[in-house]
């Protein structure tokens, strides 16, 4: 076996994917993070044809005539646009292999958000098959987080991780290869935004766009006071003038903005909490929770968690690419993580 895998690996690039609602992060075999782009594609409505993919299609939100659209083909973290994420990851795959063919399609591990269905699932390994891939391993994110935040999941002891990305938040006890109580929220970064859109129009009669909330949100975002309070100028369109019109934004602003979505995903975690075994909740109470995605980059996110669920948080290393980095692990030897792919119907060997 250890002979077929090495052998294959010569003719083929081994790829690991985030499959993000925000970004997509690819991992190659011997080359570790070689991609990190927007998940976002615009296509001219006329012809149908893809205009352009990643970065050069983010820069695009917003500014396109009536006939090119720009479209997220992941919506809240799952396939919304079946097609247009074949591009997607025909894009990745492609590129990762440096636009060169081999006689062996690349082996694909994917992480996908946890509580997505098996036509879902399907969905994706069969968008990866078109593209290319010889075999697809589907992963639910949280499993291959911890994975990649080097935590025992293997083993019998309970481990809770929180994986704050983009469309949707997973929360999950793992032990011994296998998810034990989970749940998926979409309580995550696009909804932050929106709160931060909704308190600027509410507060201050201002119409802002979504980069400018996300932008908000990294620079001056909070969820505890601060010793050094943050500000920042936004522009945007007065709703009762319709002209342009700069305020000034704090972080105690964002943190309101951000309030009632925080009090929800909190309500997910006990829930979960709830729902995990006595003996491995003890785990859970001795070695904490683990972090991760750009969630965790949150100011006083971690502080909050601890206080609200009297456990230790603790942000894992490099949070935004702990997933995918998972991925590349499992790219390495999947037989050691075969009890954490998703349904074996989701697992399809070409060779």
């Amino acid at each position: 076996m250890a002979k077929r895998l090495s052998r294959n690996s010569f003719f083929s690039t081994d790829i690991g994917i985030d499959l993000g609602t925000g970004n997509t992060l690819v991992y190659v075999r011997g080359r570790g993070i070689v991609m990190s782009e927007p998940s976002v594609v615009t296509v001219n409505d006329k012809t149908g044809q893809v205009v352009a993919i990643g970065k050069e299609a983010k820069l695009m939100l917003g500014k396109t005539p009536p006939h090119i659209r720009a479209v997220r083909p992941l919506a809240h973290g799952v396939i919304s646009d079946f097609e247009v994420t074949q591009e997607l990851l025909a894009y990745f795959i492609n590129k990762a292999q440096g636009g060169r063919t081999r006689l062996l399609g690349p082996r694909v591990v994917v992480g996908v958000p946890t509580g997505v269905t098996n036509v879902e699932s399907r969905a994706v390994r069969d968008a990866a098959l078109n593209a290319g891939a010889r075999e697809v391993y589907i992963m639910e994110e949280p499993m291959a987080g911890a994975i990649g935040a080097k935590l025992p999941i293997n083993q019998p002891v309970g481990t809770m991780v929180l994986d704050i990305g983009a469309g949707t938040t997973d929360i999950a006890v793992i032990a011994l290869g296998g998810s034990v109580a989970s749940q998926s929220s979409q309580v995550a970064g696009d909804r932050f935004n929106e709160n931060i859109i909704d308190y600027v129009r509410s507060e201050f009669s201002l119409a802002i766009g979504e980069r400018t909330a996300e932008e908000t949100k990294i620079n001056i975002g909070a969820v505890l006071t601060l010793e050094s309070p943050l500000e920042r100028q936004i522009r945007g369109r007065d709703l009762a003038t319709g002209l342009p019109r700069e305020v000034t934004l704090t972080d105690s602003h964002v943190r309101e903005a951000l309030s009632h979505s925080l009090d929800s995903l909190m309500e997910s975690m006990k829930e979960v909490i709830e729902r995990t075994p006595p003996e491995l909740l003890s785990d859970v109470l001795e070695h904490g929770v683990t972090v991760f995605g750009g969630g965790a980059l949150l100011r006083g996110l971690p502080d909050l968690l601890s206080k609200m669920l009297g456990v230790p948080v603790y942000v894992a290393t490099d949070p935004l690419t702990a997933v995918v980095r998972g991925t590349g692990i499992v790219t390495e030897d999947p037989r050691p993580w075969k009890d954490a792919f998703m349904h074996e119907d989701a697992i399809l060997s070409q060779t």
